[in-house]
């Protein structure tokens, strides 16, 4: 029987060695591929910056974005969403109020849509807290002065955030297209001790 010697054994060796080097590129390439893709048109992380969605978001906590939900249907008033504001180049986070072909009034805390007050149970207990304190929870009413024309266009979105207060949003910036909607928050994954799904809330 003949044995392989000890230049046969080396070759296999190597041969062995440059399969699982070429197996192991090849799933590393493919992962970051399929990570790309994902980012890209399915999911991606957005950090909260800023106060403006006070009480039911935080600045540095961080949330997952779903950029395919809106290529089945369009935005709808309650979700939370992150879009693009180009004329402050950057990214907001904020609830969808109203859509194309609403009618909107902010005044106070009262919100109406289509002349019907709309409930807003995930500011009530702030509004609640601010009325304790004797102080008002928004101060910027809408129609305003920058943005006159209280009828959402359609292929628009109005957006505010919870923190009314504290917050730029469609009363400032204006409506925003459905081509800066990057997508809905569904999720807080970080820290670990806010870790919440994002359930909708329908503002009606």
């Amino acid at each position: 029987m003949n044995t392989p010697n000890a230049d046969e054994q080396v070759h296999a060796s190597a041969r062995r060695s440059a399969r699982q080097f070429k197996s192991w590129a090849l799933i590393i390439v493919l992962a970051v591929i399929i990570s790309f893709l994902i980012r890209t048109f399915v999911f991606e992380a957005f950090i909260v910056d800023g106060k403006s969605m006070e009480p039911n978001f935080h600045t540095n906590e961080k949330v997952i974005v779903n950029k395919l939900v809106y290529k089945l249907h369009d935005p709808r008033p309650g979700e939370v969403i992150v879009l693009h504001v180009p004329s402050r180049h950057s990214d907001f986070i904020k609830r969808v109020i109203a859509v194309g072909g609403d009618e909107v009034r902010v005044q106070g805390e009262t919100v109406t849509v289509n002349g019907q007050p709309i409930a807003e149970p995930y500011i009530a207990q702030a509004i609640a807290a601010a009325k304790q304190q004797h102080t008002v929870y928004n101060i910027n009413d809408f129609p305003s002065n920058e943005v006159p024309d209280g009828k959402v266009p359609e292929g628009y979105v109005f957006v505010m955030g919870d923190n009314r207060s504290h917050s730029q949003d469609s009363r400032m910036v204006g409506y925003i297209p459905l081509s800066d909607v990057i997508g809905r928050a569904d999720l807080i994954f970080w820290p670990l001790a806010n870790a919440q799904r994002i359930v909708p809330n329908e503002a009606t």
